[in-house]
Formats: structure tokens, sequence, C-alpha cells
């Protein structure tokens, strides 16, 4: 076995065992689960045993992880930089595990629209931060006042507008696929209607 092959077996019997540790369970029960023996699982763990494709997986559905989780190994491109919208005030960064979701940083000056036909609403799930300042956020017919630290989570499909409260703020949001492409596509390049 090469010593890159060795340093992944390693992993795998280490990831095997601290999934079972963070659940609670003795090796006897993660046995019962995954259809093995208690000294098979034992040996596999210990580095006594060879390490089956097909045992691999009955231990991933076991833990409740996937094989790819099981064996994936630590990237390169650990780091990433975002992409800059100086329009809208916005950096922007994907996620490498899901690229369907990103995050943005983005900086508010002006209050959000009063107006309901200025608010958006599309398919997907936001969630925000306050980083700096007070931001407003409209959510349909209610209003809520989110300070520095503060944080919301809610449904797009709800019209919703996200502003600035009172001075300039930054929020933080995480936005998943549908969301994303909610605001690619009713962008107004403006501040304050965005949320």
């Amino acid at each position: 076995m090469t010593q890159e092959g060795g340093e992944l077996d390693s992993l795998v019997r280490k990831r095997i065992r601290a999934l079972r540790v963070a659940q609670g369970w003795s090796l006897e029960e993660l046995a019962t689960r995954a259809h093995l023996s208690q000294s098979s699982l034992s040996r596999i763990e210990n580095g006594q045993r060879r390490l089956a494709l097909d045992q691999l997986v009955t231990l991933a559905r076991a833990l409740d992880t996937t094989l790819d989780q099981l064996v994936e190994t630590a990237a390169d491109d650990v780091v990433t930089s975002p992409t800059i919208d100086n329009a809208r005030r916005q950096m922007r960064w994907t996620v490498k595990a899901d690229p369907g979701m990103s995050v943005v940083r983005q900086r508010m000056t002006e209050p959000p629209p009063e107006n309901p036909a200025r608010m958006r609403a599309h398919p997907g799930r936001e969630w925000l931060v306050v980083l700096s300042g007070t931001a407003i956020l409209m959510l349909g017919h209610r209003r809520f006042r989110l300070e520095t630290n503060q944080a919301a989570e809610f449904p797009t499909m709800m019209p919703h507008a996200i502003g600035a409260g009172g001075g300039p703020c930054e929020i933080l949001g995480i936005f998943d696929r549908d969301a994303r492409r909610g605001h690619q596509r009713d962008g107004d390049g403006g501040d304050g209607g965005g949320g």
C-alpha cells in the first residue's frame, strides 16, 4: 500500500471510531447496527483487519453518513477568495461542498423599502447575521429589528426585504440554491431591497 493509501486507511479508521464515540455508542452497539461482530469492528478500528468496501458502506449507513464523507480527504483548495460586487456592496463566497450554497457579506446604508411591492419572494431559505449596526428585516407584514450578532432564518417564499436601521449595517447571509437564484434574477443593484 502506498504512503498516501496508508494515510487514508488510518484516517478512515479514526473517523469510524470518532463517529461511534460521538454518538455515544459502544463497540457492541455499532457492531449490531452494522451487522458485524464486535471483534471484527474492534479489529477494523485498530487497524488489525483489512478495510473492505462492503463493510465501509455498511458502517457509513450505520453511522448515518455516506461512504464519500467517510473516505473524504483534505482538499488542496481549502481557502476560498470572495467575488466582489461593488455596485451591490457585496462579497460572495461559494460553499465548495455544496455549490448551490453561497455566503454573502453585504454593507447596507438605506432602510428597507416600505412598499410591499418592492419586497422579493422566491423559492428557498435564507439565514443571516448582523455583523455590525442594526438591520431591519421586513417579512410579509412584520418588521424585525436585528441588532449586532442577532440572526434570522426564514423561508424566502414570504415577501421580504432587508436594510439598515438608523445607520450603516453589515450582514452575513447564507443562501440555499433557490434563494441565491432568486436574488440573481431579481437583483436590482440597489441598496436596501435585498434579503
